[in-house]
């Protein structure tokens, strides 16, 4: 299963300082859909950003929670939702009726949603970007590294490669890929597949597994896991180009 619908996200080992602003917003792609987003930025920029995207619920209080997290580690940070086509504005809480909705959604809907809030994300950051998602939404993330969006890399938590679809040899950013030992909803041999096939293509990625692990081990209220939530977050750190030592400094 994905995360709880009380989950909430580890904060970071190490932060640079606040949240300066946040806040949600409505965004519009290119097709003329409208969807929500939620934006936070850092009061000490650590010079990246990141466009969060989240699991099959959408855009869940656990995600606006992670956006701060981010912030607190001075990303620029915005995330999304991705049922607006479908469910409307209306929020994404545990009510939430995310079956119905996940089967209609198409990965160009994901990738104009994620070209619209990448556009917002840039009028207040010209940083590098980087995608960072989880389950349904890591799997987007790694498949939005094969786009035009200028992507500096694409990291996904527990992803599910059919997600990924046929777009290796279109890659032009790194991956990373943190997943859980023990997930129950992709297995070790779709993953080696598709590791298989970024070999053949010469693709660079770190793949990192956390034995034992459950699905959606990145989470507060699994006090087993908070060691390798910690260590997800340093190489989230080094994968995006900014060290523990920097923010501590």
């Amino acid at each position: 299963m994905c995360h709880p619908a009380d989950s909430r996200p580890p904060a970071a080992p190490v932060v640079t300082g606040s949240v300066a602003e946040e806040g949600r917003l409505e965004i519009t792609a290119a097709d003329g859909n409208r969807f929500s987003a939620f934006r936070a930025a850092p009061t000490a920029p650590n010079g990246r950003s990141v466009l969060l995207l989240p699991d099959r619920r959408g855009l869940h209080p656990f995600y606006e929670d992670l956006a701060r997290r981010f912030a607190e580690a001075g990303f620029h940070t915005m995330t999304f939702d991705f049922y607006g086509r479908s469910a409307g504005l209306s929020p994404r809480d545990a009510d939430f009726d995310w079956a119905t909705h996940m089967p209609l959604l198409e990965p160009a809907h994901v990738e104009a949603d994620a070209a619209a809030a990448l556009a917002k994300l840039r009028e207040w950051s010209s940083d590098p970007v980087f995608s960072i998602g989880f389950c349904l939404g890591g799997s987007y993330s790694w498949r939005l590294a094969s786009t035009d969006l200028g992507l500096s890399g694409a990291a996904g938590f527990y992803g599910v490669p059919r997600f990924f679809g046929d777009r290796t040899e279109q890659l032009t950013a790194p991956l990373l890929m943190l997943l859980a030992g023990e997930d129950v909803v992709t297995t070790r041999e779709e993953f080696e597949t598709f590791t298989a096939g970024l070999d053949r293509a010469g693709k660079p990625y770190e793949l990192k597994v956390y034995e034992g692990a459950p699905h959606s081990f990145f989470d507060d209220a699994f006090a087993d896991w908070q060691d390798a939530c910690t260590d997800a977050w340093h190489r989230l750190l080094t994968f995006t180009g900014v060290r523990a030592g920097d923010l501590a400094a």
